[in-house]
């Protein structure tokens, strides 16, 4: 079987990855937490996962139906690094809503037109009308981050989107749209292992490209441009979720937590908070 981009992945776990991210590798079984930092030592049990996640999407039904009928509009934006479970997460926020009231955004780079107009125009384009929900699988946040990593981007382009981004989301709110930022963090060694495991699996070669690639590489770049990204747009009518994504099954329903919590809507049920030890503020994200 031929693997895309000629084993780069391979290679790169063979030969360049740090000792210490391959022998975390090596050593731990498929539903064992690689990071040390992370707060339980195995994925949680799926039964319980299922449970949770079934009654969870009855409470998201529920929730389309109030928005539908009340006119609201709902902005949710998935981010992290690659691999992080944003697509996986997305899916299982969606699977069971009707599609006409829920969309996913997930922009390709921007055509020659595109990158001559105001950054932010061609988000504004899909944002919701009355009674829809838009999930952003990575958003207009690509300026702080990859941009700044792979040099897509200005310095003074940059510092433009910051300036220029209180304000953007600002008006999002004050027009009425319930807006929710999620940060799905995932660990290096994590990364790399999902990694390996599409790179070898013909059903999700798709979802890897030259940038994950070549990202696995500046993962300290990553970091700083992440850290700081954090700081600089978490605000008080904005403000990051934090979500540790080690786990899958636990992300999941932390971020599906996160979303219900953030609306009232008629026939809501009793909706448990995240867990606070993966879920929480920019200050649980770890690099």
């Amino acid at each position: 079987m031929d693997l895309p981009f000629d084993g780069a992945i391979s290679r790169y776990y063979e030969d360049e990855a740090p000792d210490e991210v391959r022998k975390t590798i090596r050593e731990g079984d498929d539903k064992d937490i690689l990071d040390p930092t992370y707060p339980y030592d195995r994925w949680m049990k799926k039964k319980d996962y299922e449970a949770e996640m079934d009654a969870l999407q009855l409470e998201l039904v529920r929730m389309q139906h109030d928005i539908r009928q009340s006119g609201k509009r709902v902005v949710v934006v998935f981010e992290g690094r690659d691999a992080s479970g944003k697509g996986g997460t997305i899916k299982r926020v969606r699977e069971n809503l009707n599609p006409r009231g829920a969309r996913v955004v997930a922009l390709s780079k921007p055509t020659e037109t595109e990158a001559s107009q105001w950054y932010f125009q061609r988000y504004i384009e899909h944002l919701p009308s009355a009674g829809e929900i838009v999930l952003f699988d990575r958003s207009w946040y690509n300026r702080g981050v990859v941009e700044k990593v792979f040099g897509f981007c200005s310095d003074a382009d940059r510092e433009r989107f910051f300036r220029q981004l209180p304000e953007f989301e600002d008006m999002l709110v004050s027009e009425g749209i319930t807006f929710l930022k999620l940060w799905l963090n995932v660990g290096r060694a994590e990364q790399l292992r999902r990694f390996l495991a599409r790179e070898k699996d013909p059903l999700k070669q798709w979802k890897l490209s030259l940038i994950d690639v070549e990202g696995l590489k500046k993962w300290d770049d990553y970091s700083a441009a992440i850290r700081e990204t954090l700081d600089r747009s978490h605000s008080a009518v904005a403000p990051w979720t934090v979500i540790r994504s080690d786990d899958k099954y636990r992300a999941r329903l932390a971020a599906i937590r996160a979303l219900l919590g953030r609306i009232d809507y008629a026939g809501k049920g009793d909706v448990a908070a995240p867990d606070p030890k993966v879920c929480g503020g920019p200050d649980i994200w770890h690099g």
